[in-house]
């Protein structure tokens, strides 16, 4: 089992930045691929960005490509997600995810979230016009 704990949502205004970071504890050992989604209220929850545990593999979103940067620090079990160029558009409730499964898919089918067995509370961001 893994939990995993967000902290660092917040509200921003336009063109601001934030940094998310994702605490994980547990089993580690399973886990292949972390990231992070987001759910707009009303919306599916989405991919935002995805990152290897053991690699520096990345997915991102076209919709965050150049303005969010995934990153893991292995020896501290943490996954932080820095958001700059902020817009409304980026309101959502945003998800740490971690997969633990057994089927090694390429980075690029990792998009679903039916593919990631854990998952964090959430933490709220909302960024203002």
């Amino acid at each position: 089992q893994v939990q995993l704990v967000e902290s660092g949502g917040g509200l921003v205004q336009a063109g601001g930045s934030l940094r998310l970071s994702c605490a994980a504890s547990g089993d580690s050992t399973s886990i292949y691929t972390v990231g992070w989604f987001r759910q707009p209220t009303g919306k599916e929850r989405e991919v935002a960005a995805l990152i290897r545990w053991s690699s520096d593999i990345t997915y991102y979103a076209d919709s965050v490509k150049g303005r969010f940067t995934i990153s893991r620090d292995n020896t501290k079990n943490m996954i932080f997600l820095e958001m700059n160029s902020l817009t409304p558009e980026d309101t959502a409730v945003y998800f740490c995810a971690a997969d633990g499964g057994t089927v090694r898919y390429p980075i690029g089918r990792m998009t679903s979230r039916e593919k990631f067995n854990y998952w964090g509370q959430g933490t709220q961001v909302t960024v203002s016009s």
